[in-house]
C-alpha cells in the first residue's frame, strides 16, 4: 500500500516539474510585443498568387436590419496592389451573404488624393487606391432612405427590385465607385430579401 501512495506521489511530482519546464519554454519562445517588427525577408516569404489577400478593410453599418448591424469588408486581392482585385462582401449579422462582387483596384483611386494624375507614378497609385480603402465606407456613403420619392425609375435598372426599395422608406443605399469610374447605389430590398443595385 506505501510503495503504490509513493508511485502515485513520484508520478505527481514528475507531472509537476514537467509542466513548469514546458511554461518555461513556452515563455522563452514567446514573442515580446516591445520588440519592433520585422518583415519576413522576401526570399522566405510564401508565394504571392492572385489570390493573396494584399489587405483587409472592415466595417459595419445598419443596412438590412434596423436593429443589427451588417459587416462590410472589402478585400484587396492579387500579386501587386496596382493589378489586384477589390472584392466587396457585405454579410447580415447572422452570417448569411448579402452581396459579393469584384471591382479592379483601379477603381479606389480618387483623382482629387492625386496631386497631377498625368504624372502620377506607381507607388503614388498604390497609395491613393490604400486611401480609397480607407475611405470605401465612409459613412457619408451609406443615406436613408435608399429611394426618395421624388426619384424617378433609372431605365437600366431592374422595375422590380427598384420599386420595392423605393417603398421602403427605412432601406439605407449604400453608394460607392465599381469599374469604369461608375457610381452604384446598392440596398436590401426587404421584401426580396435580397441586396439589390437602386441607381448607377
Amino acid at each position: 500500500m506505501k510503495k503504490r501512495i509513493l508511485v502515485v506521489a513520484g508520478l505527481g511530482l514528475l507531472f509537476q516539474v514537467s509542466s513548469c519546464i514546458n511554461a518555461d519554454r513556452e515563455a522563452g519562445t514567446a514573442h515580446s510585443t516591445d520588440r519592433p517588427y520585422t518583415p519576413v525577408p522576401e526570399g522566405a516569404r510564401g508565394r504571392v498568387t492572385d489570390r493573396t489577400v494584399l489587405r483587409t478593410v472592415n466595417s459595419t453599418h445598419y443596412f438590412s436590419n434596423p436593429k443589427a448591424k451588417d459587416k462590410f469588408v472589402l478585400q484587396l486581392q492579387g500579386t501587386k496592389i496596382l493589378n489586384a482585385q477589390a472584392r466587396l462582401i457585405i454579410l447580415s449579422s447572422t452570417g448569411d451573404t448579402l452581396r459579393k462582387e469584384i471591382i479592379p483596384a483601379t477603381a479606389l483611386v480618387d483623382d482629387r488624393m492625386i496631386a497631377d494624375p498625368k504624372a502620377a507614378t506607381a507607388r503614388d497609385k498604390e497609395i491613393a487606391i490604400l486611401q480609397g480603402m480607407n475611405s470605401f465606407f465612409r459613412e457619408d456613403r451609406f443615406t436613408q432612405p435608399a429611394v426618395p420619392r421624388a426619384t424617378r425609375q433609372p431605365s437600366d435598372i431592374d422595375a422590380q427590385a427598384w420599386q420595392a426599395v423605393r417603398d421602403d422608406t427605412k432601406a439605407v443605399g449604400f453608394d460607392y465607385t465599381t469599374a469604369g469610374g461608375k457610381e452604384r447605389r446598392l440596398a436590401y430590398a426587404k421584401k426580396l430579401r435580397k441586396a439589390v443595385v437602386v441607381a448607377q
